[in-house]
């Protein structure tokens, strides 16, 4: 079962494309988005999504991170291929995945999402359609107050 609205978001820390250690408290707004696989047509389409949304996620202040049990070497690759601006995190021992609840299937997780702030769980999002996602978390975050765009 992944966290709800209201748990508590853990602290985590995990590799980028990059190879550099990147933590995360989650006090800032941020989306944390889990995926099964860099290279693959839904994961393409969410990806390049949350990638033209990048500018406003960052006026709205932001943060945008995607997850996957995929290693560095693959998320560099996947960034350098799509042009992604934006960190994917390696989480090849599935430690995020599991401490956000993520459930598994064959070694790769769940499309979920996770929209975090304070601290605290925002929203979830099980199950989406990559098509169209990242304007809908954009969307419902500015809908209910949780962040705001510069007029």
């Amino acid at each position: 079962m992944p966290l709800a609205v209201g748990d508590d978001a853990p602290t985590v820390t995990a590799r980028n494309q990059d190879g550099d250690a990147v933590t995360l408290t989650f006090e800032e707004p941020t989306v944390l988005y889990f995926y099964p696989r860099d290279e693959t047509p839904g994961c393409t389409v969410e990806a390049n999504q949350f990638q033209r949304e990048r500018e406003t996620y960052r006026e709205a202040g932001v943060d945008v991170y995607g997850v996957s049990t995929d290693d560095v070497e693959s998320h560099r690759s996947f960034c350098d291929a799509e042009g992604l601006e934006f960190d994917l995190l390696a989480d090849s021992d599935a430690q995020l995945a599991e401490a956000f609840g993520v459930e598994l299937r064959d070694g790769k997780t769940a499309r979920t999402t996770f929209l975090l702030a304070g601290g605290d769980v925002e929203a979830v999002y099980e199950g989406v359609n990559p098509d169209g996602h990242a304007r809908d978390v954009l969307l419902d975050a500015l809908e209910d107050g949780l962040v705001t765009l510069p007029e």
